[in-house]
């Protein structure tokens, strides 16, 4: 018996009426994202595309895998090269159970790195994915809507943003505060103003500061301090890595944010499959580039953040996985063409102040996404006015 088959089967007891209806959004979800939705449109006026939004989540979610195993990669040769220093053969917390087992912790063998590294990806997303979704699921079946595909790429991006030691109960209350204060308190998808990722890592970040910052939580080995290369730059002491150890993702950081080699691969994906926009990318960039050309124009013999160099600032943090999956959201960003340009170049220049000014806060691409959220709704109102009176003026 096909699984088409069982699924069409049970489908009566969790459609209205039936003994389960109140577990209909999760039966529904699990269907649909097996096989296309069965349903046609009959009114003779629509339009047919291949590339629905179940479509977009997917390859959106795909694609973000792509700088996530390099992540996993990387934060696995960093914690045995860790390791190796501090003369430890083996992890020192509960993941040692199966990583004796599995693996060896030799930071020359490329499977020893990347089991490392799955060791602290797959617990977080996990955690993250059963707690977010069933409580996407509870608010579904108490609204009586779908569950909408768009908390798989919620999911696997808030996961990419944190730091690999991450505790799980942390992960689980960070995701829970981004699905529901950041998105279904306002109706669900398609509402919300703000990313509900970057709420949720936002929450985390400013309720447990030294969980998610300082120099102790970016290699997955307790007692191994190691600044990220923004932080060592804020002080002044150069960036502890060259720009192409920088670029390929051999840094301490967060699970995905680390690799502007394979954001930039996953960035191609999605701006030729039109589904993230080229305009807000680009945007991002240009922004990043005048405000960070300004600072180094302006100066300052206190703050070393003014001297550091554009070229830098594109590899280091967060920016690349920020512009090309964070502020590409189609639902928290601007919608019109001029709009998500303009959008775009305020979340880069936003960046770029919040580095270079804030010294207490080196990494401003999250911030600055969050404050461009508020501003997309204003911006796509004044260009349509704009276009308006350009049209009227014609007449």
């Amino acid at each position: 018996m096909s699984i088409r088959s069982i699924m069409d089967r049970i489908a009566p007891s969790f459609e209205k009426g039936g003994r389960f209806q109140a577990l209909y959004p999760a039966f529904e979800a699990i269907d649909t994202a097996l096989y296309t939705p069965g349903e046609v449109t009959h009114r003779p006026a629509h339009l047919r595309d291949g590339l629905d939004l179940k479509r977009i989540m997917m390859t959106v979610w795909m694609c973000a895998f792509i700088p996530g195993l390099v992540g996993c990669y990387f934060v696995g040769l960093n914690a045995n090269e860790a390791m190796a220093s501090m003369g430890m053969t083996s992890a020192d917390n509960w993941r040692a159970l199966f990583l004796d087992v599995l693996t060896g912790y030799n930071p020359a063998n490329p499977w020893d790195n990347m089991i490392h590294g799955l060791a602290y990806f797959i617990p977080l997303y996990v955690t993250v994915f059963l707690t977010g979704i069933a409580f996407e699921i509870w608010f579904a079946s108490k609204r009586g809507h779908e569950v909408n595909e768009g908390f798989f790429v919620t999911s696997i991006l808030f996961t990419l943003t944190l730091p690999p030691g991450t505790p799980l109960w942390m992960a689980a209350l960070g995701i829970v505060f981004g699905v529901v204060i950041g998105k279904e308190v306002f109706g669900g998808t398609g509402k919300n103003f703000l990313n509900p990722a970057l709420t949720g890592r936002a929450f985390l970040y400013f309720a447990y500061p030294a969980q998610m910052s300082g120099d102790s939580v970016w290699v997955a080995v307790d007692g191994y301090t190691r600044a990220t290369a923004l932080g060592t730059a804020a002080l002044g002491e150069g960036y502890g890595v060259d720009w192409w150890d920088a670029f390929i993702g051999n840094i301490a950081g967060s699970l995905g944010e680390t690799s502007t080699l394979a954001i930039a691969i996953a960035a191609v994906i999605l701006m030729a499959t039109r589904i993230a926009s080229w305009r807000i990318m680009l945007g991002c960039v240009v922004g990043l580039f005048l405000g960070v050309t300004l600072f180094n124009l302006i100066g300052s013999e206190s703050n070393p953040m003014f001297a550091v160099p554009f070229q830098w600032h594109l590899v280091l943090g967060g920016f690349a996985f920020g512009a090309v999956f964070m502020a590409t959201d189609p639902v928290s960003a601007a919608m019109t063409d001029r709009g998500r340009l303009i959008y775009g170049v305020l979340i880069g220049v936003m960046c770029a102040l919040i580095r270079v000014v804030n010294p207490a806060f080196p990494e401003g691409m999250m911030l600055a996404i969050l404050f461009g959220n508020l501003f997309a709704p204003l911006i796509d109102h004044f260009v349509v006015q704009s276009n308006i009176k350009r049209r009227l003026a014609r007449v």
